[in-house]
């Protein structure tokens, strides 16, 4: 097979040659060009035409944001950013991703030692997603949802929501939660991602939806109309009793290859929670999320796996419907209007034990 061609925009010589090194020792992987700003790199994409794109958003000459906008409304080509690992580069990359972005990675640091390994994944990864799968779900298509039950029409039954997503998992969460009335039922998210990003994550999504998001601090209550967003970093999201479900952040070794990970939130909840649970697993690479949504399905809970056609990347999804976790498959679109049907006193038949 022909390797997958990459450009590479970045301002920094060091970093373009950091970033092509690492890239270039993987057989699957081919740099064709390099950019340092995005009015050069505007020029190439028409040259080379490559499988993906790794960029820096924070560029002189025009901002990164506007060149990433334009790109995915003339050109779309999948997009792994490589920010700062700071506040401002929190916000601006979660911006990149509701744009239409599929991965983020944080740039190499004490903090983030892995990073050249982590963008080796992603890049592969990003060469095999379907970006026809998100028009639906963009920002613009996003903002005309409405909650498909209001406030009045639903009164939460004593279930859990809970979901883990990947690569591509920003925008389906927002379409998920927005589809949420302002009471919904306690949920629940691991979502993929560096620290510092998962509070930008859940500020933008408190200004978007319906319901309270904010990240899971230790001990937090789960009560409806809350929806926690698991912190990037060192700890695991776990939802603990024995009686008051409460989140729990467990610090603790990578799980699936990951912390947090979506394992061990499906997992707690299995343990603790199982038949008043709904397990959610959307778009993403890998395997994480499979053997915990399996755990939760095995004792009793309600699973839900978002279908191929809607996944920007049907690797999550795939790996929990393989291994029989996955009770129901549904296009994302779908997936909020079954959890309020599940979730809802007044249409269940009253609350769930």
């Amino acid at each position: 097979m022909k390797p997958h061609t990459v450009l590479v925009v970045d301002d920094s010589k060091t970093m373009r040659a950091l970033i092509t090194a690492a890239l270039s020792r993987d057989p699957q992987l081919s740099v064709v060009a390099e950019a340092a700003d995005p009015l050069e790199a505007r020029e190439l994409v028409k040259r080379v035409n490559p499988d993906v794109i790794t960029l820096d958003i924070e560029m002189p000459k025009m901002n990164g944001l506007d060149f990433l906008e334009r790109l995915m409304r003339l050109r779309p080509t999948p997009v792994i950013v490589i920010s700062t690992l700071t506040e401002g580069g929190a916000d601006a990359t979660v911006q990149a991703l509701e744009l239409g972005a599929v991965d983020c990675i944080a740039k190499p640091s004490a903090r983030n030692p892995n990073a050249m390994d982590q963008l080796v994944a992603a890049v592969k990864a990003a060469a095999s997603v379907r970006l026809q799968n998100r028009d639906a779900w963009s920002p613009a298509s996003r903002a005309k949802l409405s909650p498909s039950e209001t406030a009045q029409e639903y009164r939460p039954n004593n279930r859990i929501i809970a979901i883990g997503a990947s690569m591509g998992g920003v925008e389906a969460v927002a379409a998920l939660l927005a589809s949420l009335p302002e009471n919904c039922a306690p949920t629940v998210i691991t979502q993929h991602m560096p620290a510092l990003f998962t509070r930008s994550f859940a500020a933008r999504l408190d200004q978007q939806v319906k319901p309270h998001v904010c990240e899971a601090t230790d001990g937090a209550p789960l009560v409806p109309g809350r929806v926690f967003i698991a912190p990037g970093g060192d700890a695991h999201l776990e939802i603990v009793g024995p009686n008051v479900p409460h989140c729990r952040l467990q610090k603790g070794e990578l799980v699936s290859g990951h912390r947090p990970s979506i394992d061990a939130l499906f997992s707690s909840l299995a343990h603790s929670f199982p038949r008043r649970s709904i397990g959610v697993i959307l778009t993403g690479m890998g395997r994480d999320g499979a053997k915990g949504l399996l755990a939760l399905r095995a004792a009793g809970a309600e699973t839900i796996g978002q279908d191929e056609a809607t996944s920007v990347v049907y690797g999550m999804p795939r790996a929990a419907f393989e291994l029989g976790a996955v009770a129901q498959q549904l296009p994302l679109g779908a997936i909020g209007g079954r959890i309020l049907q599940m979730s809802n006193a007044l249409k269940s038949g009253g609350p769930c034990r």
